[in-house]
């Protein structure tokens, strides 16, 4: 009974921390199950948008644990979903102990991520690179890459302090653009329309839009649509960022 309630713990611990990372509710399915077949139990699954509930039955279709858990927040991690897709992987192949992936899993969790200057500058590089993709100049390239790293520092630091995601995108979306349109009005001989076009890029909710297709077509619809419609809202603050930005600066054309 006590190997049960760890293993239940245990595989909440792994759903929640994938929820959290970004991935898919067919994904974490798909991976609970694994980690609770090794060890010859029968999970069921209940996901909602930040909450997974877990009953474990034994080999006999007794149910030996209940247990739910909630999401703190969002935060896309794919070194986290990658290090536990391997560990699932090890633990079929050599049948961990219920402490033995605790450890393992613990050292996944705890892993450090790039540095937040490697991670804003490569973000930034990634920004001006798309600016020269749809046909900026190297002015507004260079134009972007500034604009991208004080919008995401913006952005990171209203994340850090717990605001709501939705102000944390809004915010960053007009810092970058409000960069942007500095230049413009210094008097630029001309207007950095691709820096102004590509510097929010970095806001886009490229994962989310993905996982609430994906969800919808695995038939997880409550999972898809508050995924799409939290999409729908990222969006809105960044064009709302935007026009914070050309109402500020009468921006036209």
């Amino acid at each position: 009974m006590t190997e049960s309630k760890e293993l239940g713990a245990l595989l909440l611990d792994i759903g929640i921390s994938l929820l959290q990372a970004g991935a898919n509710c067919s994904s974490i399915r798909t991976t609970m199950k694994k980690f609770a077949a090794v060890y010859h139990y029968i999970p069921h699954i209940a996901i909602g948008s930040k909450s997974i509930s877990l009953a474990l039955n034994d080999i006999n279709g007794i149910t030996i644990f209940n247990g739910i858990r909630s999401a703190s927040g969002h935060d896309i991690d794919f070194t986290l979903i990658s290090g536990i897709s391997s560990l699932s992987r090890k633990v079929e192949e050599k049948e961990l102990t219920i402490q033995e992936l605790k450890n393992e899993l613990s050292k996944i969790q705890v892993a450090g991520r790039y540095p937040r200057i490697v991670t804003l500058c490569f973000v930034s590089l990634a920004g001006a690179a798309f600016c020269y993709t749809f046909g900026g100049s190297w002015i507004e390239m260079i134009i972007t890459f500034g604009a991208t790293f004080c919008g995401l520092l913006a952005k990171q630091q209203l994340a850090k302090y717990k605001f709501n995601p939705y102000v944390c995108t809004y915010v960053g979306a007009t810092v970058a653009s409000l960069f942007t349109s500095i230049f413009y009005s210094a008097g630029l001989t001309i207007a950095p329309v691709q820096a102004f076009s590509t510097c929010v890029l970095f806001l886009i909710p490229g994962v989310l839009l993905i996982n609430s297709l994906t969800d919808l077509i695995d038939g997880n619809i409550i999972n898809g649509i508050a995924k799409g419609v939290s999409a729908l809202m990222f969006a809105l603050a960044i064009a709302f960022g935007l026009s914070t930005t050309i109402i500020l600066f009468k921006l036209n054309g």
